[in-house]
């Protein structure tokens, strides 16, 4: 089969595993964090690594001189 799809090859974004040492302040920071997030969408807090995740993923998303490094080298 020929032609091109507009989609190109899906990364693969099977989760990785990473072990980190935070110091004990951010730690209890994150709970903080994430007890208050829970009290203001009505959910239970989540755990810190998850909402690390996602506060990492967040950071770097909006970091424009790391966006525009990424899409100068994807040209």
């Amino acid at each position: 089969m020929s032609g091109k799809l507009k989609l190109g090859a899906l990364e693969d974004d099977t989760p990785v595993k990473v072990t980190l040492d935070l110091p004990a302040s951010v730690h209890r920071d994150l709970v903080a964090y994430a007890q208050m997030l829970a009290t203001l969408t009505g959910g239970k807090p989540g755990e810190p690594a998850k909402l690390a995740t996602r506060m990492l993923e967040r950071f770097m998303a909006t970091d424009r001189v790391f966006v525009r490094g990424r899409k100068g080298r994807a040209a």
